[in-house]
């Protein structure tokens, strides 16, 4: 049983799938659990130690003593949302484990969206979680020691393992851009596209594609959503169409090509999710499951808003124009999950125009964000809580202890600029060998040449 997951919460949904799990090593069942220590910051190591103590295996990614040979390790995070039993069957998705997703009595859960694989793709996963497991100090290949996977379909699976540096799943967003013909389709909670990625986007709606945007109105993070707003302009003259949903949070992050193609997993469309941080995510070529996210994206655009330039008219409809010869069906009605239509009826059809003018106007700023009188979700009043924890202690102790505060300042400066110097060292070092072995190779190949 492998779990690995950005947050995992110690509250009454993190408890029962920590007690499901600690059942499950005292039956023997081999468990092994990777979390993210910055996701996880706020989860008492108490949480843990019931799961130690059962038998299971857990460990914390990229702690900070693990980076103090790398000062921009630490911006690199596990955002992996996994779940793999028995190597066969796997749950990749948005999910983490917090109550936000199961929701209260008098607030709706968080809309998210995830899969279930079975056969080569989910050994595919628990191969991808044992390397992240490895990348934490320790030995884990337990996916090798099992029978192949017995054929289960004919479905087109891709796992696209986001890793630092390979930007797999950007240039997974490029290629659909490039590639859509009608439509291309995207849910996204934390939406700071990179200017590469949203021109991309703005180039295939200037080709006449259906480009759409869905995003949060009210995200959790409130300073990421402001970001997001400052991209809109240059979309928006695209001919990008952008929808932002008014529930409590949509933390989906699926994207979907002209009903045929779709994306489910972890990773967000910016720069740290793309770039920076360990993600996952399936791509699959099948018109039913695309069918069925577009069903998902037309439901959650009746409880949106569109955002449109000052000027612009709205455009009529939410759904597209089917041609003659199309046999495709986008109608959600009949094919949404019963809790999905439930939360819809409690939000209620809110469907609307917003400009740009009035909605930079109320949260363009992070300050506003932050200072204002509005009610603070709960990852802002935790921030804004050790945030002014921490700015109280540095002024207590820069006050009394002026010279302490040098000496930190001081150390701290060292270290950063030997690392990168060390690290730059390395790099100049290793491409000197690398043209050399082709300086070689060249010469080689010219003396074969002239034999």
């Amino acid at each position: 049983m492998y779990l690995e997951n950005y947050l995992i919460r110690d509250d009454r949904v993190g408890r029962s799938f920590r007690d499901a799990l600690i059942e499950k090593a005292r039956e023997g069942v081999p468990v092994y659990l990777v979390y993210d220590w910055v996701g996880c910051w706020a989860t008492p190591s108490s949480y843990w130690k019931p799961l130690k103590q059962a038998g299971a295996h857990v460990r914390a990614f990229n702690r900070p003593l693990m980076g103090l040979g790398d000062p921009f390790g630490a911006l690199q995070r596990d955002h992996r949302k996994l779940v793999v039993v028995d190597g066969s069957v796997a749950y990749v998705g948005g999910f983490c484990l917090g109550r936000e997703w199961e929701g209260s009595p008098t607030e709706p859960p968080w809309r998210d969206t995830g899969v279930e694989i079975h056969g080569p793709a989910a050994r595919a996963a628990a191969r991808a979680f044992e390397a992240v497991w490895r990348s934490t100090g320790g030995q884990l290949e337990l996916s090798e020691a099992l029978d192949p996977p017995a054929p289960v379909g004919d479905t087109p699976v891709w796992l696209i393992e986001g890793e630092p540096g390979k930007t797999r799943v950007y240039r997974t967003i490029h290629q659909a851009a490039a590639r859509a013909k009608r439509r291309f389709w995207i849910t996204d909670a934390y939406f700071v596209a990179p200017r590469s990625v949203s021109e991309a986007l703005g180039a295939a709606a200037e080709q006449g594609v259906d480009v759409r945007i869905l995003v949060p109105a009210h995200n959790n993070w409130p300073w990421v959503g402001s970001l997001s707003r400052g991209g809109y302009r240059f979309l928006l003259k695209s001919g990008v169409r952008i929808f932002e949903w008014q529930g409590p949070m949509i933390h989906a992050k699926t994207s979907v090509v002209d009903g045929s193609w779709c994306r489910v997993g972890s990773s967000n469309l910016n720069s740290a999710s793309l770039m920076g941080n360990w993600e996952l995510d399936v791509g699959v070529l099948d018109q039913g499951l695309a069918g069925q996210l577009e069903g998902l994206f037309l439901a959650d655009l009746t409880s949106s808003v569109e955002i449109v330039l000052p000027g612009r008219r709205l455009v009529s409809g939410l759904g597209v124009a089917r041609s003659p010869m199309s046999t495709e069906s986008l109608d959600p009605s009949g094919t949404l999950p019963e809790r999905l239509e439930h939360q819809i009826r409690r939000l209620g059809t809110t469907r609307g125009r917003l400009t740009m003018a009035p909605l930079v106007r109320a949260g363009a700023a992070l300050g506003e964000s932050l200072a204002g009188d509005r009610m603070l979700g709960r990852e802002s009043r935790t921030v804004l809580g050790t945030v002014a924890v921490l700015i109280l202690m540095l002024g207590v102790v820069a006050g009394l202890f002026p010279t302490v505060i040098g000496w930190v300042v001081s150390v701290l400066a060292t270290w950063f600029g030997l690392t990168t110097g060390i690290r730059a060292y390395l790099q100049a070092r290793r491409a000197r060998g690398e043209a050399s072995e082709d300086a070689e190779a060249m010469k080689l190949e010219e003396k074969r040449d002239h034999t």
